[in-house]
């Protein structure tokens, strides 16, 4: 009898650990994987899922953005909290991108530097070259006026000088180059909090340019200089923009205000979006906003809107346009047309390779009088690199 009592006793026994066990686990839940941001869901998000949308990566030959789908472990919703757990990335440091980027520049913009170069050269320049090489300019977007100055400053150099060493006519070219670029234009692009708000940037330019892209890439620059960043959505007609810009954020652990409906007041969503960087102290808010066709009135009203409307919480610091540098002039018509309606202070010049023109950053920055501060030269998500003048010329010459 004695031994049957015992027998009882020891399975209540293990029974009871086995279901205290339990119960902490299921109290307990499971643990998110290292590596993972858990920042909290905007309040108007749809409710977490178990199976989040997998990040973008880039594809190891192209630099193009592919989808990988994640496995379940490396995404845990927890309901409770109204957080969702997504893999967060590194981005590269700013120092490191200009040098990675000057290379892929020098290997697909240096026809401009070359054929100058060649041309300058020569033996004997008579009025048939200097035809040339004002033809060669002209055909690299440079503009009229700026290319009749360096044609005129290049024309005085070689008859005061009359070398025809190739590194003194490579010095003296790249010389008046940077003076065209403008080495004196203030490029600042890391902005700074001020005492009681965060530094305000509003993201303008046509559909297509990759302007939404842009930002996420920014986002991705502000953080590798340890900067708190809130996104805004307000670009809310054009579909899946507001998840696209989320998705850049979730990368680098950066929130995004936004809402689902769709063409929703793109003004709402921005005041909203500055509003919860106030509140939250952080540094920078960046706003995207709709792709704005310069013959669209009605859309260029909404773009002034939204900054009136931004400027009842806080002051406007940077007005960035992007513009795609294959466009040419078309491009020059475009940073005509936004300038007129806010005031433009800094281009992002995305797509400066391939079929771009090296001397469209002259020709732009010289209709608008602002300064190119940031360039894009491929689709990889670090690939937007800060505009140096100098590095620039070298990268045309070399």
């Amino acid at each position: 009898m004695s031994e049957q009592l015992n027998l009882i006793i020891v399975l209540v026994a293990v029974v009871a650990v086995v279901g205290i066990g339990a119960a902490f686990f299921l109290v307990r839940g499971r643990k998110a994987p290292k590596g993972t941001y858990t920042g909290p869901r905007d309040a108007n998000d749809p409710a977490p899922t178990l199976t989040a949308e997998a990040p973008t990566t880039e594809a190891p030959e192209t630099g193009a953005p592919v989808d990988t789908p994640q496995a379940p472990e490396t995404e845990v919703a927890e309901e409770a909290a109204g957080k969702v757990f997504v893999p967060i990335d590194v981005p590269e440091p700013v120092q490191g991108r200009l040098a990675r980027l000057r290379a892929r520049l020098t290997k697909s913009n240096n026809v401009l530097g070359k054929g100058l170069l060649a041309l300058l050269s020569q033996d004997k320049i008579d009025e048939d070259v200097w035809d040339e090489i004002e033809e060669t300019l002209l055909l690299a977007d440079l503009g009229t006026e700026p290319t009749l100055e360096l044609v005129d400053a290049l024309r005085e150099r070689v008859k005061v000088e009359g070398s025809r060493d190739p590194q003194r006519v490579h010095d003296m070219l790249r010389e008046e180059l940077i003076k065209l670029v403008d080495p004196t234009m203030d490029r600042n692009f890391i902005p700074v909090r001020h005492a009681d708000r965060p530094n305000v940037i509003m993201v303008v330019g046509v559909n297509g340019v990759g302007k939404t892209t842009t930002i996420g890439k920014l986002a991705r620059v502000l953080v590798a200089e340890d900067k708190d960043v809130i996104l805004g959505a307000a670009d809310t007609f054009r579909a899946a923009a507001a998840e696209q810009l989320a998705t850049w954020g979730d990368r680098v652990g950066v929130p995004t205000v936004k809402s689902d409906i769709d063409g929703a007041d793109p003004a709402s969503v921005a005041f909203e979006a500055v509003t919860a960087g106030i509140e939250q102290e952080v540094d920078i808010v960046m706003i995207d906003t709709a792709g704005r066709l310069q013959n669209k009135v009605g859309l260029m009203d909404e773009l002034g809107k939204i900054k009136r409307v931004i400027e009842k919480k806080a002051t406007v610091d940077e007005v960035l346009l992007v513009l795609d540098a294959t466009t040419g002039q078309n491009g020059l018509n475009q940073a005509k047309v936004f300038s007129e309606v806010v005031n433009v202070t800094g281009i992002v010049l995305t797509k400066l390779d391939g079929t771009a023109k090296g001397g469209i950053v002259v020709a732009i920055q010289r209709q608008l009088g602002v300064p190119v501060k940031l360039v894009g030269l491929g689709e990889g998500p670090d690939d937007l690199a800060p505009f140096d003048a100098a590095a620039f010329v070298d990268a045309l010459l070399d």
